[in-house]
């Protein structure tokens, strides 16, 4: 799995950009990149085939300086592990990290190179960022050319685009691939899983299917794919610090095996009153809605398949 993770601050966001990476990195992943933009718009990209280490030590050899950025985990589905697929892909001013499949790429790819554009990756994700460079140069705000874009692209992802004309301004789409907003003070971040956000903020919006979100250093605004302005209710997480780091143990398999004792107590502490279960995270209509369900579909694969073969036992 891939993952993301941006930041927009007042300060240098390098080390909390890679930070982030390295708390992703039980998600598995054959490259890393980054982008950074500073004040006056310079943009400096580093990506690096192998471990987020590797890309830490050239971001030592050649300091990021800028407080908005963008960071990405690979794992390849189009194109082969290499530097050239690596994310951020650019578009002259445009830069996007993407996560998931765009169904599509191939006939947007096609009609792209009709309007001039050359492709230097073999990445879906490409297609994205030449895409919102075609719709932003229609005219309007970058907002107003993702909302063009996003209807175009079959299939699932979650993007975080920036413009390095507008350094002030992350944008971020969401479409079956999951993606957090994590709020801070004069400083706000966006990532593909709040694990890659803790060392910074503990309070949240996740973004639902749809939504569009354009983020700055004092606000965020969301929208859903018209472009009507929609609320999102922001959480304070309870995870702990480490919930993402290994520690103690060899590997993040072996880690989940000796939490699952934990896991189990956490997600029932609360929730369990009396011998009676409480629904009331699940909305004000739970009990009706439960009451109509006739069938339970399990889809998993690896070790929560094995879980999944245990639930027909326990219903």
């Amino acid at each position: 799995m891939c993952g993301i993770v941006g930041a927009i601050a007042q300060r240098d966001v390098a080390e909390i950009l890679l930070e982030g990476l390295r708390r992703l990195e039980y998600r598995g992943y054959d490259s890393a990149g980054l982008a950074v933009v500073d004040a006056e718009g310079h943009m400096t990209r580093l990506r690096r085939l192998g471990k987020v280490q590797m890309l830490a030590q050239a971001a030592e050899e050649h300091p990021l300086h800028g407080g908005t950025g963008i960071a990405h985990t690979r794992w390849a589905t189009h194109g082969e592990p290499s530097e050239a697929n690596a994310h951020p892909h650019v578009s002259e001013h445009i830069v996007v990290v993407h996560n998931g499949i765009i169904e599509n790429h191939e006939p947007l790819r096609e009609a792209l190179k009709a309007r001039g554009y050359t492709f230097v990756s073999e990445t879906d994700t490409e297609v994205i960022a030449h895409l919102v460079n075609w719709e932003l140069k229609q005219g309007g705000t970058l907002r107003e050319a993702v909302l063009r874009a996003i209807p175009q692209l079959r299939g699932a992802y979650g993007t975080v685009i920036m413009d390095t004309r507008h350094p002030d301004t992350l944008l971020a789409a969401r479409s079956g691939s999951p993606l957090v907003i994590g709020l801070g003070m004069g400083e706000n971040f966006i990532a593909s899983d709040q694990l890659a956000l803790l060392p910074v903020t503990r309070r949240f919006i996740f973004l639902e299917e749809g939504d569009i979100a354009e983020i700055t250093r004092r606000s965020v605004n969301i929208f859903d794919n018209t472009g009507a302005e929609v609320k999102r209710q922001d959480i304070e997480s309870n995870l702990q610090y480490d919930a993402g780091d290994k520690g103690i143990y060899r590997h993040y398999m072996q880690k989940e095996i000796y939490e699952q004792p934990n896991a189990i107590k956490n997600t029932l502490t609360g929730r369990i009153s009396h011998g009676e279960v409480d629904l009331s995270e699940l909305g004000p209509n739970a009990d009706d809605l439960l009451s109509k369900v006739e069938h339970i579909q399990i889809l998993a694969c690896g070790t929560s398949y094995n879980s999944g073969m245990v639930f027909p036992l326990l219903v």
